[in-house]
């Protein structure tokens, strides 16, 4: 429990899902949490179940992964207040639920600004105060989906793909440096990422899928995110059964071919 005790812990995504579980799984060991997401009364309400929950510390920061130019600014506030950072979690992001045919280009766009290019723009903006302390790890939350395609998540697919891509140059890059980079891929999670999932005109799910619905606890696996971080784990794959799809893409391509074309991924 002593891994993440009194460590600068920045967590984007963190007002609900995922990002909410590993607040609470790392305020429980004692961390120092800089919450952000664009709702910042959700993230109020997070801090609040975090400071109960053992937090040394939390400092609230409002912040838009698709406003690229404001992130070097809230970075540098960031830094500022808290020194440095020793963990990055990168989590914010958006899913998508439509046909590439039926997916506006705009959305296309949106869903790399924010999954993508918001990511890696907090990374770069953090990772120099990394290196600079010879210390920290960063952790970004993909998906499943970033090492095989599905129908209806072409472009948050794709976004995901990226993130893998760019994510491991810089492991390769930072390897004369203390800092690691750890790639989390899950499947389907009990949260909502349906719902507000993005359709093809840009608007909000609004509904759960069955299968996301059945999916594994958000706290458990906060559970499992944070060990594979303590082992320095480099990539790792969580859920049910959809994990297989890793395995079969690689070994048994044309199989998987076939099978994804009928998964019920909605």
């Amino acid at each position: 429990m002593g891994f993440f005790k009194n460590k600068h812990v920045w967590i984007t995504g963190a007002s609900s899902g995922i990002g909410e579980a590993l607040a609470m799984a790392l305020a429980e060991r004692g961390a120092w949490l800089i919450l952000s997401a664009r709702n910042e009364t959700e993230l109020n309400r997070v801090a609040a179940a975090a400071h109960a929950k053992g937090a040394a510390g939390i400092t609230v920061q409002p912040l838009d992964l698709a406003r690229h130019d404001d992130i070097p600014v809230v970075a540098e506030k960031v830094l500022k207040s808290v020194g440095k950072i020793d963990f990055l979690f990168n989590n914010g992001g958006i899913s998508q639920r439509a046909l590439a045919l039926d997916t506006k280009l705009d959305v296309d766009k949106q869903l790399m600004n924010v999954n993508y290019f918001g990511t890696i723009a907090l990374t770069k903006a953090v990772l120099p105060n990394m290196i600079m302390h010879h210390l920290g790890h960063i952790v970004t939350i993909t998906s499943l989906t970033g090492k095989f395609g599905s129908p209806y998540r072409s472009s948050y697919a794709a976004a995901k793909h990226a993130l893998h891509g760019f994510f491991d140059s810089l492991r390769a890059e930072l390897a004369n440096t203390p800092v690691q980079v750890t790639l989390v891929c899950p499947g389907f999670i009990r949260t909502n990422v349906s719902k507000n999932a993005l359709t093809g005109d840009g608007k909000a799910l609004g509904t759960m899928d069955e299968a996301t619905g059945k999916g594994m606890d958000p706290a458990r696996l906060a559970e499992r995110i944070l060990g594979s971080v303590e082992a320095g784990r480099e990539e790792v794959y969580f859920g049910g059964k959809e994990v297989l799809g890793v395995y079969l893409k690689r070994f048994f391509p044309r199989y998987f071919s076939k099978l994804i074309k009928s998964a019920k991924v909605r």
